[in-house]
């Protein structure tokens, strides 16, 4: 059975995840794993003193330096440890029970896809703690970029969505997640906002009616529409004025919503909104 991973790191972000981890869980009926991953550069000194040391001392403070990566490794590790711990016990005060807790060293990228295997989704908060003052932290973008698992990004005062926005195209990557969302019981009973941003046209509404009529046969509450403008405001807007706590998206399409994931589009949406964003493939 794959299960739900949530990325910690004691981020102002960190109780989101747990409470996005809970809303999957229960909607899904997946285990949740806690995942908190050590990075090397977190405990490690911030540079290499041993060329500026004077031969009498060299071997004496080689020995100091060293001692103290250790202790900052140890501590490190122990604060990781709380913060699993914490996490537990906070789901379990949500009623998610058989939590595993993992904590890993290495960078955050390539331990999510050495894991991706027994990964359903994967869940992180839009800052972390080194990026607590930016828009996105860096670890965003990265691990969009080379994750093929299905992404979801929440932020400080996450809230059970009961409004989606699918932001939909027609590419042949989003009637994949089109038949995705329909088959899957984590949006089922949730109201969707079927998107498309392009210039009226018969070819368009065709398009729309379509999938929303797959998602209605899904039992899916669906309105359809066409917007115009540029997809970033777009989108963003339409989610705050409809009350669309989340929006779905394709990981990549073939038309002006193709650089989701790999251009500033995806930068855009993640920095705009206040919505929860998800991402799959």
């Amino acid at each position: 059975m794959t299960n739900i991973f949530a990325c910690i790191d004691g981020s102002p972000a960190m109780t989101a995840v747990c409470d996005a981890a809970a809303w999957a869980a229960a909607n899904t009926g997946l285990p949740v794993t806690l995942l908190h991953v050590l990075e090397k550069n977190e405990f490690e000194g911030q540079a290499d003193l041993s060329g500026n040391i004077g031969l009498g001392s060299r071997e004496h403070l080689l020995k100091e330096l060293a001692e103290l990566d250790h202790q900052r490794s140890r501590l490190a590790h122990e604060q990781g440890r709380i913060l699993l711990d914490s996490g537990k016990e906070y789901l379990a005060g949500l009623g998610v029970s058989g939590v595993e807790a993992l904590q890993r060293h290495g960078q955050l990228v390539e331990t999510t896809l050495e894991l991706s295997s027994g990964m359903r989704m994967l869940i992180m908060g839009k800052q972390g703690t080194a990026h607590a003052h930016a828009l996105i932290g860096s670890n965003i973008e990265n691990v969009i970029r080379t994750f093929a698992n299905p992404i979801m990004v929440v932020q400080p005062g996450f809230q059970a969505p009961s409004r989606f926005l699918f932001a939909y195209d027609a590419s042949p990557t989003t009637k994949k997640v089109l038949e995705l969302i329909a088959s899957s019981p984590l949006l089922k009973g949730l109201e969707c906002d079927l998107v498309m941003v392009g210039e009226p046209s018969d070819e368009h509404e065709r398009q729309l009616a379509q999938a929303k009529q797959l998602l209605k046969s899904a039992g899916i509450r669906v309105e359809a529409m066409l917007l115009q403008g540029e997809v970033v405001p777009v989108i963003c807007q339409h989610a705050t004025d409809a009350g669309c706590e989340l929006i779905v998206m394709g990981a990549y399409g073939h038309s002006r919503i193709r650089q989701f994931i790999v251009g500033s589009t995806t930068t855009g949406i993640l920095k705009k909104t206040n919505a929860s964003l998800m991402l799959l493939r």
